[in-house]
């Protein structure tokens, strides 16, 4: 009796501290109680009294008929489960919703989990940074360190920045570019200069769920557009601008985090027709540009930079540690940005910035884009085996950092399941602004190497199935 008990208090401990960890997001359903037993080895009874704990401590609750469900709202107070949790919460893998992902973004150890949204750190070469760094500190550049920079960016980068745009199709000149302190900057400055708290914003579902986050912290509202691996729902997408008049569609147009679709040429010109049609700003996020195939259509290239507002950053090819991004758009727009960014910030660093055009003026960034890509290549090559290996399909042919891999299970189940074993997913209801689970997970080509990620995930879909 004992015995069943302390596994009993186990189980609810486990499952409290993937609550707590908001792995277990409010509204998920837990397995229901023959899954969890053949899961974790219990008998029935066993489970039953784990989640009769949890019930008492108002971690979940049980709805007539359908099972047992993380509360919406949770309880304050520090109950014994919540207090194991918070006492071993250290010792788990990263949890992965909009708030905590980002948190697990700057923890090291995460860099080469499948689950993750950047390169392997043993991908990248601090040395080009490295060197345009020491050219710019030179003696006689003192006024970088001293004095505050131009608050629309260093001169010399954004002349750089115009060049590099015009070779996409996007032509802007100096009073058109802001630089800013990473693409996040820059998509922040938006989302709080260029609407008003209760204004309708039109997001790719599924999509980015740290921008999710960001656009509902600034008090607007979400319409999610259908986002699959052969582009946006466009029927979907006409009703909701003509319905809700959104202000922003907010989008990846090339390399779409999750899916990897890019917009084609007709699908981009309907976009920016429908969102010219309802007075909607496109805000297109270019964050993966440096990983994008040739020639790929850019919505501001379309627009003439007249409605939209194009985004991008370097922290992504170049390492985090590089906080530079910039917005190009129409100069009155930029204006208002960049009386944002003076108001928040005076100015960003004229030492990285400058250390940026150094480099991309000497053709570092490109050599450094050119070795990733090749690189890149070979991991989609190795991941698309592994997963036809182990029975998996990618919702679309492998292209740029992240893959949308079919499990044919519940995803949301599928990465509780994998968590004992160490490996952190990203589900599906990850990138849901309306929280719907499906059997998709994103997965990151260059950490997804390890032919034990794959037998371990063929395993936990079994098991499931």
């Amino acid at each position: 009796m004992n015995h069943t008990v302390g596994r009993a208090d186990g189980l609810a401990q486990t499952l409290a501290l993937r609550i707590d960890q908001r792995l277990l997001l409010p509204g998920a359903r837990l397995p229901s109680v023959r899954e969890a037993a053949r899961l974790h080895g219990l008998s029935p009874s066993t489970v039953v009294a784990a989640y009769d704990r949890l019930q008492a401590q108002g971690l979940v609750e049980a709805r007539a008929q359908r099972g047992f469900f993380v509360r919406e709202t949770r309880p304050a107070g520090n109950t014994p489960a919540r207090s194991a949790a918070r006492a071993t919460a250290a010792a788990g893998p990263a949890p992965f919703d909009s708030l905590t992902l980002i948190r697990s973004l700057l923890r090291s150890e995460q860099q080469d989990s499948p689950a993750h949204g950047t390169l392997p750190l043993s991908w990248l070469d601090a040395t080009p940074l490295r060197q345009a760094l020491r050219a710019v500190l030179a003696p006689g550049q003192d006024a970088l360190l001293l004095r505050y920079a131009d608050p629309a960016g260093d001169p010399e980068l954004r002349a750089v920045l115009a060049a590099r745009l015009a070779e996409i199709g996007v032509h802007a000149n100096a009073d058109q570019l802001l630089t800013t302190v990473g693409a996040t900057q820059a998509l922040d400055l938006i989302a709080h200069s260029l609407a008003q708290p209760g204004d309708a914003v039109l997001v790719d579902e599924p999509g980015w769920p740290i921008e999710y986050a960001r656009l509902t912290q600034a008090g607007l509202r979400l319409l999610p557009v259908a986002r699959g691996p052969q582009g946006p729902d466009l029927a979907h997408m006409a009703q909701l601008i003509q319905q809700h008049r959104p202000r922003l569609y907010v989008t990846v147009s090339v390399l779409h985090n999750p899916t990897g679709h890019c917009l084609n040429l007709a699908q981009a010109h309907e976009v920016v027709r429908l969102c010219e049609s309802g007075d909607t700003l496109i805000v297109e996020d270019d964050t993966y540009a440096a990983f994008a195939p040739a020639h790929s259509p850019r919505l501001a290239a379309l627009d003439g930079l007249r409605r939209t507002l194009y985004v991008s950053g370097f922290a992504k090819i170049l390492g985090a540690g590089l906080r530079v991004g910039y917005v190009a758009g129409a100069p009155a727009l930029i204006a208002r940005l960049t009386e944002r960014k003076l108001v928040h910030e005076l100015c960003s660093s004229a030492v990285l910035e400058r250390a940026l055009a150094h480099l991309l003026t000497r053709g570092g960034l490109r050599k450094q884009a050119e070795r990733l890509q090749v690189r890149l290549q070979a991991a989609r090559n190795r991941c698309a085996r592994l997963a036809e290996q182990h029975g998996f399909e990618f919702a679309a042919p492998p292209q740029g950092l992240f893959g949308w891999l079919n499990t044919g299970v519940d995803s949301e189940q599928l990465a509780q399941a994998l968590h004992p074993s160490g490996w952190a997913s990203a589900p599906e209801r990850l990138f849901s602004p309306s929280r719907r689970s499906g059997p998709h997970l994103r997965v990151n080509f260059a950490s997804a190497q390890d032919a034990r990620y794959w037998q371990a995930l063929a395993k936990a879909r079994d098991a499931l199935r």
